[in-house]
């Protein structure tokens, strides 16, 4: 990046016995490339980290929109790769993304409630500290594929599973959704509900859907064995009724991670890409045609 951008200080702040969090403050501006990365949370002594990218083209006067990605993997692995092309195009086309690392099974023997938690807090870490990172916190997109969109449908539905001791004033809710095979229904006949037990209530998006739930976008291949079109059709008619824009493509005889860039010859992940664009286009979140072609 040719221009300069503020450098967070990051400052440990104790949240109690069993877990802590990062507080950030603004030290200097100073001249950095256009992708780094800030630690935005630090649960037992283990640090969760934001990867940022940014426009080429970045006007440090003006705030920009901005993506989040979570990765999926069941709750159990996964890698912050798996959405970076999809946060290079978007940051070609002026906005902010950002890949979100958070707690999962193999690699720090947690539940999907604590990926919860964390996804909340990325979502908080941005909007404290949106001015300085030129974010403009009334555009801020959640996205995410299978587990991934389930954390960012949860920070967009969920009122409860938030980390203990963080400042809940500040809103974790994204302010518009875009969805890849997304888990958003873990009820009886939903995804991974007997590992949910009896708290599913507490973690399924599609059983806490309410007024003023983001607008959506949803993409699913009529073959993804673990996410029937009919749960995606359920969440769509819910949202519907309490008037919620949910746009739902549907991609005949394609599979689980058929959006992914390293399947087949990316066609999907192409289309799929676009699709997000004019959706995010259609809420003026970025301007002009797709510039990715089919």
């Amino acid at each position: 990046m040719k221009n300069y951008l503020v450098l967070i200080a990051l400052f440990m702040v104790s949240l109690g016995a069993a877990m802590a969090r990062q507080s950030a403050t603004i030290a200097a501006k100073i001249d950095i490339e256009n992708s780094f990365d800030l630690i935005y949370k630090v649960v037992d002594e283990d640090t969760l980290k934001l990867t940022f990218t940014y426009p080429e083209e970045f006007d440090e006067a003006q705030d920009y929109p901005t993506i989040i990605f979570y990765f999926g993997g069941g709750w159990n692995g996964g890698t912050i790769e798996q959405f970076r092309p999809q946060a290079n195009y978007f940051a070609s086309r002026g906005m902010i993304t950002v890949l979100a690392d958070y707690r999962v099974k193999s690699r720090h023997q947690t539940t999907p409630y604590e990926a919860v938690n964390d996804a909340k807090s990325a979502m908080r870490f941005l909007r404290e500290n949106a001015g300085d990172l030129n974010i403009d916190s009334d555009r801020i997109v959640a996205s995410g594929g299978s587990a991934g969109g389930h954390l960012a449908a949860a920070c967009g539905t969920l009122p409860g599973l938030d980390e203990e001791g963080e400042d809940l004033s500040i809103s974790a809710v994204p302010n518009a959704l875009v969805l890849y095979n997304p888990v958003f229904d873990n009820g009886p006949d939903g995804f991974e509900h007997k590992r949910m037990g009896d708290r599913y209530l507490e973690i399924s998006p599609a059983h806490n859907i309410t007024a003023g739930t983001p607008p959506t976008v949803v993409f699913l291949g009529t073959e993804d064995h673990l996410i029937p079109v009919s749960i995606a059709e359920n969440y769509k008619e819910k949202m519907e009724e309490v008037g919620s824009r949910c746009d739902l493509h549907l991609y005949e005889g394609q599979g689980h991670g058929f959006f992914n860039n390293n399947k087949g010859d990316g066609i999907y992940y192409r289309l799929t890409t676009i699709e997000a664009d004019l959706f995010l286009a259609s809420l003026g979140y970025i301007e002009g045609p797709p510039t990715m072609q089919k």
